[in-house]
């Protein structure tokens, strides 16, 4: 089946760099198969003067070959405001790549990640599912209108910041143990809106109120949960002003241990380690107050492990960054081994977030991983929806089970 045909059986284009001829050659065959018509060039140069003329829906390119590299021409691209999706072919290091995946997601083009040569069909009808049949992606138009400050105070008054949770699983039993609240804007106009649309266009007083929002519609929700038989953990991601709240502290002291949730405020790896002394007073009073502190995409900064050893953390989160190429990456395996160990020699909890491929669970269980998190396992749902997650648990632990996660206890 041709999966990027349209209803008037129109082939969509796919433009193709590479300066190997039998490379070339067999990614036409193989777009051919998969519904596509293809162009071929071997120099970036021809690409890029047809690129306006034949608007493709695809460009795949290796990131060697002439006078200029591939990282240049995802510049050029950008430039040109490439709408489509950018594949990149192997014969690199596999680090390069994923420099050069950044480097493009950074100027705005669509990235589909990157395909190992020689390339098999099965791998490249699989990076072609995330198009679209028969047209282009989505993308914003560039005349949109952004959200104001006004629209998002009215938006923060009018209640229409919603909550949705990413289920968070125990990797041993494969068990809900906890969820991590995750802001959605209920546009009247546009919809559901992701917090990358509109988190970065608050003040800092908005992000504090919101951050206050958040917590108060989770413990809201939590109660809620708990009179259906349902204790969960609370997660919920604040920044290195919104610790400085006095309100936070405020909107838990009421709550009753054992039978209240687990507060787990998150922050970045990098924002936690900025200040020792102020991170160490936040967090303690933080605890204090019945709650603990998470950090969050550790790995990607550069912290101080003295810092991490002195502050009351209690639970840290692997970036997805690791945990995505965990089995076939032996650097990121490593990494991800590292800080499990550090994780259970300081006697904290260690996340493993962004599990897509259910296959690396054995790995994560083996390195000493007690929690994951992931669209493999569950996609963030409404509050409605977590009870029965909770009570109808028997396909995750089926799933943990058969990735081959060995059973046991977790602390």
């Amino acid at each position: 089946m041709n999966i990027l045909a349209d209803v008037e059986d129109e082939r969509a284009l796919a433009m193709v760099l590479d300066e190997d001829p039998d490379v070339v050659a067999i990614l036409s065959l193989q777009l051919h198969v998969l519904g596509l018509e293809s162009r071929c060039y071997r120099r970036a140069d021809a690409l890029l003067a047809e690129l306006d003329e034949c608007a493709p829906q695809l460009v795949i390119m290796g990131l060697e070959f002439g006078a200029a590299d591939g990282i240049e021409l995802l510049r050029l691209l950008a430039e040109q405001r490439f709408a489509g999706w950018v594949l990149l072919l192997g014969g690199v290091e596999r680090k390069i790549s994923r420099i050069a995946e950044r480097v493009g997601q950074t100027l705005g083009l669509q990235m589909l990640g990157s395909l190992d040569k020689p390339m098999r069909l099965a791998e490249l009808r699989q990076r072609l599912d995330r198009l679209r049949p028969g047209g282009k992606p989505n993308t914003v138009p560039e005349d949109s209108p952004f959200f104001s400050a006004d629209e998002l105070e009215s938006a923060l008054q009018r209640r229409e910041l919603t909550v949705h949770y990413q289920p968070q699983f125990e990797l041993a039993s494969g068990r809900l143990s906890g969820v991590e609240a995750l802001v959605r804007w209920t546009h009247p106009e546009i919809g559901l809106i992701g917090p990358a649309s509109f988190l970065p266009m608050l003040t800092a007083g908005q992000s504090r109120r919101l951050t206050c929002h958040v917590l108060e519609q989770a413990l809201a929700d939590a109660r809620r949960w708990r009179e259906q038989g349902v204790l969960l953990s609370l997660s919920v991601n604040v920044t290195a002003d919104d610790l400085l709240e006095s309100q936070l502290p405020q909107l838990t002291r009421h709550l009753v241990p054992g039978d209240s949730p687990l507060v787990i405020l998150e922050i970045t790896e990098t924002a936690a380690m900025d200040d020792e002394l102020l991170g160490s007073e936040i967090a303690a009073r933080l605890h204090l107050s019945g709650m603990e502190v998470a950090v969050d995409d550790f790995g990607v900064g550069f912290s101080s492990l003295a810092r991490l050893q002195m502050l009351p953390i209690s639970e840290i989160k692997i970036d997805r960054s690791f945990v995505r190429h965990v089995k076939h990456e032996s650097q990121d395996a490593a990494i991800v081994e590292a800080i499990a160990l550090l994780g259970r020699r300081l006697g904290i909890r260690v996340v493993a977030e962004g599990i897509e491929e259910l296959d690396c669970l054995p790995i994560l269980a083996r390195f000493g991983c007690t929690h994951v998190q992931g669209f493999g396992l569950s996609r963030p749902v409404p509050a409605d929806e977590i009870p029965l997650l909770a009570s109808d648990q028997s396909p995750i632990r089926a799933r943990i089970a058969a990735s081959g996660a060995p059973a046991g206890s977790t602390p």
